[in-house]
C-alpha cells in the first residue's frame, strides 16, 4: 500500500480513538466555535468521507452534489436542533453515518446515485441536529463557521479522493475499511 494511504488510514483510526465525539460542550457561540466544532472525530470523518465518495463516485460538476446535499441538510438540521428538535438516538445515528459513508466509499456504485445522496443528506441532517442543539448565542455566525469548516473538510476529501484515482483500488478500500472501523468504534462509544 502506498505510504500516503497508510498514513491516511492511520490518521482516520487515530482520529476516531482520540476523540469519540464532537459534542463536548465548551464555547458554542460565534464564528470561531462554528469553525472548530466539526473537528471532532465523528463529524470530521463523515465530512471527509463525503468528499472522498464524491471524488470516486461522480465526474465533473456532479462531484459537488453530495457536499451540497450534505451541507444543505446540515444547515436544516442545525436550525431544527437550535429550535429544540432532536431525533432519538441521534448520537448513535451520527456514529453509524461514519460507518455508512465508509460502506459507500467501499462500493461507490452499490446504491443508485439518488439513494446514496439521500443517505448522505440524512447523515448531514443528523450531524446538523447535534450541532444546532449545542449552539448558543450568535447562531448565524456559528452556522456560517460550521458551513465553512464543512466545506473545507469536503474539499479535503475531494482532493484526497482525486489523488486516490491515481492509486491502486486497494487504497480506496483501505480508507473505506478504516472509516467503517472508525464508525464502529464511535458507535460503541455512543
Amino acid at each position: 500500500m502506498h505510504l500516503v494511504a497508510r498514513g491516511s488510514v492511520a490518521a482516520l483510526l487515530a482520529a476516531a480513538s482520540f476523540c469519540t465525539a464532537a459534542h463536548t460542550g465548551g464555547d458554542t457561540s460565534g464564528l470561531a466555535a462554528g469553525l472548530a466544532h466539526p473537528l471532532g472525530a465523528d463529524h470530521l470523518l463523515a465530512m471527509l468521507a463525503v468528499g472522498l465518495w464524491s471524488a470516486v463516485a461522480a465526474r465533473g460538476a456532479q462531484r459537488l452534489s453530495a457536499p451540497v446535499v450534505f451541507m444543505a441538510a446540515l444547515l436544516a438540521g442545525a436550525i431544527a436542533g437550535r429550535a429544540g428538535l432532536m431525533p432519538p438516538l441521534a448520537e448513535q445515528g451520527i456514529a453509524a453515518s461514519v460507518a455508512l459513508l465508509g460502506a459507500l466509499l467501499a462500493a461507490p456504485r452499490l446504491l443508485p446515485r439518488a439513494a446514496a445522496l439521500a443517505a448522505i443528506g440524512a447523515a448531514g441532517a443528523l450531524h446538523g441536529f447535534a450541532h444546532g442543539a449545542e449552539a448558543s448565542g450568535a447562531f448565524v455566525a456559528y452556522a456560517a463557521g460550521l458551513l465553512l469548516a464543512t466545506a473545507a473538510l469536503h474539499g479535503a476529501g475531494l482532493a484526497l479522493g482525486a489523488s486516490l484515482a491515481r492509486w491502486h483500488a486497494g487504497v480506496r478500500h483501505a480508507l473505506a475499511l478504516a472509516l467503517g472501523l472508525a464508525g464502529a468504534l464511535l458507535l460503541a462509544a455512543a
